[in-house]
């Protein structure tokens, strides 16, 4: 596991990523619309440093920007794929040869159709997350006891933690980790 670091330590390379990955992506002319999601997306926040990447595509579009995906970066957890919806890939990013960052990063970029559950659990959540600092300082504790929880409790408690924020109004204390 990484050691955790705060996420405004990573941001601005965050964003390199995020923009040199928009180039090639319209270079080779896939579709939607790439966002940065995760804890590197916003201040204040635990992250392991790595890079989480969102492409939003039309759901008349997905198989073919998966498809152009497939020919530059490799597939990441094939399992937790849902066709139509979901895929995942991760980035050979750039290094410390790229201007404006120097530092290798790890990244990912996960593919979902606009409107489906996945893009709905990411844009959602981090929108939450971004306007409510109470429950960023809950994700932080829930992450600051993942050493002691395990890999297995822990991703299954942040999993939990996230259904929350789309299940519960903010500000209703239904959002609290058991850390």
């Amino acid at each position: 596991m990484l050691p955790l670091r705060w996420s405004d330590e990573v941001l601005p390379l965050a964003r390199r990523v995020l923009a040199v990955e928009q180039q090639r992506l319209a270079a080779l002319g896939v579709p939607g619309e790439l966002v940065l999601t995760g804890a590197s997306s916003l201040p204040g926040v635990l992250t392991r440093g790595d890079v989480d990447l969102h492409l939003r595509v039309a759901p008349e579009r997905f198989d073919a920007a998966v498809a152009a995906l497939r020919r530059v970066h490799p597939v990441v957890h094939p399992e937790i794929w849902s066709p139509g919806s979901l895929a995942t890939f991760a980035l050979d990013t750039p290094g410390p040869d790229t201007p404006g960052l120097d530092v290798d990063l790890p990244a990912g970029l996960a593919v979902t159709a606009l409107g489906s559950e996945h893009d709905v659990r990411f844009t959602r959540c981090w929108a939450v997350l971004a306007a409510e600092p109470e429950l960023v300082s809950r994700l932080n504790q829930l992450k600051r006891s993942a050493a002691r929880l395990g890999e297995g409790e822990y991703e299954h408690r942040k999993s939990t933690f996230f259904d929350s924020l789309l299940r519960d109004p903010p500000g209703s204390g239904a959002a609290e980790p058991s850390a």
